[in-house]
């Protein structure tokens, strides 16, 4: 085993391996606007069936079908097609760091068919959607589930899969910087890392990279962020949102902004920060941070969303003023909650 604590049963593991290896065809999804684990831990997983003759194929569920730029250095692409290639009723669907089946977007329905249908998450707040559920919410990211599966599975871990899924353990811990980082998951990277994988090189692609033209709308967000000192039970929200019009002006495309949170989350006086992306759709996504004393993910969810204690996400129809005034009281100390 390559996790020492999981809180995946044996009954899970083994139904999970019995199904995989029993299917010639495999349909593979992740949430809607995927992150790095999310389509690591899918490009992952994919690379790894594919190589034993399998047929495979992985998609996510968004009506612009596009794979984020910063992701686009990512192995196994070939395996992708657009939601209105994907099987309508797999015989078995795997999904990957999606906590709701609503998260999947137009691979919903597809998912709700599927004859047999293998969640894999590390969500606290996944809401166990399928027939088979690989659910650690004590791992730091979906990749370290899907590495033991490829472990369990009997599998080589080549560079390719290395890549995808050290792409997922090292931007859901924030470089080994936030609370989830484990001893596991530093072992982890161990072995990822002895496959011959190139840590820098991935670095560069996935933070030190950005156009000119996100220097600009940077600055337009940071030059609207409010601070309000009372908020979030006294300890402070810092936030602030990027509209269509903004990218449009600087011709910045949506999967650009994403690092706009990782700036504003700096602010010493807030414990909360807050970040709102208009896609070009008009509809509002989400992004909260937290230091650790207010449980985002609880915040979210209230609001159709999730996430983790300290960073989640919610989608949102409303303006950015109602979005705010719906957020705002939800965001609690621990400690303060009747």
């Amino acid at each position: 085993m390559t996790t020492n604590e999981s809180a995946v049963g044996e009954a899970d593991w083994r139904r999970a391996t019995e199904l995989i290896r029993a299917a010639d065809r495999v349909a593979l999804a992740c949430h809607v606007s995927p992150d790095g684990d999310a389509l690591g831990s899918m490009l992952g997983l994919g690379l790894a069936l594919a190589s034993t003759g399998r047929k495979v194929v992985a998609s996510f569920g968004d009506r612009v079908f596009a794979v984020p730029r910063l992701l686009r250095f990512l192995p196994g692409q070939h395996l992708l097609v657009e939601p209105s290639a994907y099987p309508a009723e797999p015989d078995l669907m795997i999904t990957f760091d999606a906590s709701t089946m609503e998260r999947l977007g137009l691979l919903a329905p597809h998912a709700g068919k599927a004859r047999e249908l293998l969640v894999i998450d590390h969500h606290v707040s996944n809401t166990r959607f399928g027939t088979v559920h690989l659910v650690d919410p004590g791992a730091a990211s979906t990749t370290m589930v899907v590495e033991e599966l490829i472990n369990r599975l009997g599998l080589p871990v080549d560079r390719e899969v290395a890549t995808c899924l050290y792409v997922g353990l090292v931007t859901d811990t924030g470089s080994f910087r936030h609370s989830i980082t484990t001893p596991a998951a530093h072992a982890m990277a161990g072995r990822l890392l002895a496959t011959g994988l190139r840590p820098e090189e991935i670095a560069r692609e996935l933070w030190d990279r950005s156009p000119f033209a996100y220097l600009r709308v940077l600055g337009t967000a940071l030059g609207r962020a409010v601070l309000e000192p009372d908020a979030a039970g006294g300890l402070g929200l810092v936030w602030t949102y990027v509209s269509r019009a903004d990218r449009a002006a600087e011709g910045l495309p949506y999967d650009e902004v994403e690092g706009v949170i990782d700036v504003v989350r700096r602010v010493d006086e807030a414990e909360v920060a807050v970040v709102l992306k208009e896609d070009d759709e008009g509809r509002w996504n989400v992004s909260t941070r937290s230091k650790g004393a207010v449980d985002v993910a609880r915040a979210c969810a209230a609001l159709g969303g999730g996430g983790h204690a300290r960073a989640a996400g919610f989608s949102s129809a409303l303006s950015v003023a109602d979005t705010m005034a719906a957020l705002r009281p939800l965001l609690t100390p621990e400690g303060s909650r009747s």
